[in-house]
């Protein structure tokens, strides 16, 4: 290789750590440093609100559980119950039976069996004069002393399974409010990522100015929405 050439790629290559190592501008500098920042803050935000989806997620998983976990209660519940009163409906019948019959004996043996919470509405009936009285109720089972404590009990969990469903659904809500509010974090790191790659002072100011705009959102959310530990 003739000496010319050699001493023209010498030069080139000492041409280029000068290039390289120019100085940057006091601007370029205090824009790096809020990039820096705004990357910290997007990933201490997404850390949190990642956490804050998942135990809102979790405790919606648990609420559903334990609303399922009653309604089968509630329907076990209900099946006695409609057993107890298709017992109280039966043993009356009989009892009716036995004393249109004249069968004093076997009317009070049916009598006997009545269970304690039937035996209150079987008493108020019988105060209506119901053999002679035309207006009395057909039976027992339709006064209001009639009472079922396995229906009641039914009732109850009934209620505080849907009362356990709605505090499902808001943490499910509350799991999703957290998602999205990580999706709003991954384009304010789009903007900043995006914003590096310009050497342009205006362009990069103006998308930083866009994340940090946008961080805004999502931080506001963050110290407002309710939080789970």
């Amino acid at each position: 290789m003739p000496e010319s050439a050699v001493s023209h790629v010498v030069e080139k290559l000492k041409e280029r750590p000068d290039h390289a190592a120019q100085p940057r501008s006091h601007t370029e500098e205090v824009i790096e440093i809020i990039e820096a920042v705004v990357l910290a803050l997007v990933a201490l935000a997404t850390a949190w609100s990642g956490y804050q989806a998942a135990r809102w997620d979790g405790h919606r998983a648990q609420f559903y559980a334990e609303s399922d976990r009653l309604k089968v209660d509630v329907e076990e519940l209900n099946t006695l119950a409609g057993q107890e009163r298709l017992y109280d409906i039966t043993t009356f019948n009989s009892w009716i039976a036995a004393k249109a019959g004249g069968n004093k004996k076997l009317a009070a043996m049916f009598e006997s069996r009545f269970r304690d919470e039937y035996r209150e509405a079987f008493s108020a009936w019988l105060n209506t004069d119901p053999f002679n009285n035309p207006k009395a109720l057909p039976g027992p089972v339709f006064m209001p002393e009639y009472r079922n404590a396995k229906r009641e009990e039914a009732k109850r969990l009934n209620v505080a399974a849907q009362a356990i469903v709605e505090q499902g659904t808001h943490a499910g809500d509350m799991g999703d409010h957290y998602v999205r509010i990580t999706v709003l974090l991954a384009t304010v790191l789009l903007f900043t990522a995006i914003g590096q790659r310009f050497r342009v002072t205006s362009v990069r100011t103006g998308l930083l100015i866009t994340a940090f705009l946008l961080l805004c959102i999502p931080m506001w959310n963050l110290f407002t929405l309710w939080r789970t530990q």
